[in-house]
């Protein structure tokens, strides 16, 4: 009897860990990277050692990174079908069976719930920006991922709701540099995306993006205005540095030029990469395994440092 017990334990325990694989895996907890743009107002600002303002970021960041979860969730949950005939995209937990929709219609709801807890916890203005984010993202997954254009330019509008959410939780006022910067940054990244899955699409024949009004076709011109956002991107920056702001907050304001060399370098890198058929839709997850990536980031780091002072 007890030689019967103990494997069957160890299965009940492998199986636990299984699913909290998958549930993990289904949060997607790798993209919470994105969110650390929670904190770009307070590095823009010089206010890291506010630790008020820094502890309502770090809140903010999980109230973010639940939500965003649980958007996630919901987005496998509307696609399973879609994902189910994509090659990549079946091994997702929902689509290959991993997790149950129920289960995951529940995780959703907590996921989201929690993270709005979070965010009333420190403002209700934080609370108000959050939801803005749950309602484009729901709005995109539904209807606007549907649109040409609309729907990189949603994303990237995403992306820079995650730096007006570190704005609301710190109460930082946040500059229309930063905020154009991001806008056009990030739209180049979101077409990254958007070429790579049409890459995709035309080299493997699957339909993975057969409801969104691209094709292949439209390759060309997608690449040329990802490339020209990201180009437009440096010269915000480059503007930025010239305008009275930047004398205010650092003492050698002319190191900053610098960064403009390292952004420009890391977009082209990313573009070059791309056409080279080496990223993989997500330029995100492509800059994790990335050690160039990491010297930018470092180098961008340090350059920001040395212009302080």
């Amino acid at each position: 009897m007890a030689t019967d017990k103990a494997p069957r334990a160890v299965q009940i325990e492998a199986r636990a860990h299984g699913r909290g694989g998958s549930l993990l895996r289904l949060m997607r907890v790798h993209q919470w990277v994105k969110n650390l743009l929670v904190f770009v107002p307070l590095l823009a600002a010089h206010a890291l050692l506010d630790a008020a303002a820094t502890r309502a970021a770090i809140v903010a960041f999980l109230a973010f990174s639940f939500c965003a979860s649980g958007i996630y969730v919901i987005n496998d949950i509307y696609d399973v079908e879609a994902d189910r005939q994509h090659h990549q995209k079946r091994h997702r937990p929902v689509a290959a069976g991993e997790v149950t929709i129920p289960h995951a219609i529940v995780l959703a709801v907590v996921l989201v719930a929690a993270g709005g807890g979070l965010a009333w916890s420190v403002s209700l203005r934080l609370l108000r920006v959050v939801g803005v984010y749950v309602g484009l993202s729901v709005a995109y997954s539904h209807v606007l991922k549907e649109i040409a254009i609309v729907d990189v330019l949603t994303l990237a509008g995403l992306y820079t709701l995650r730096v007006l959410v570190g704005g609301a939780a710190t109460g930082i006022e946040l500059s229309p540099w930063l905020l154009a910067f991001s806008m056009f940054f990030f739209i180049s990244l979101a077409i990254v995306k958007r070429v790579s899955e049409l890459r995709d699409v035309r080299d493997s024949r699957q339909e993975g993006v057969s409801r969104r009004s691209y094709g292949p076709v439209d390759l060309d011109v997608l690449s040329v205005i990802g490339a020209s956002a990201g180009q437009m991107a440096v010269l915000v920056l480059a503007l930025y540095i010239q305008s009275e702001n930047v004398s205010r907050l650092y003492r050698h304001p002319d190191v900053l030029w610098l960064l403009c060399v390292v952004v420009f370098y890391w977009l082209a890198r990313v573009w070059l990469k791309l056409s080279r058929g080496q990223i993989d839709q997500d330029p995100v997850v492509y800059a994790l395994r990335d050690g160039a990536s990491y010297v930018a980031g470092i180098l961008a780091l340090l350059i920001a440092y040395l212009a302080a002072g």
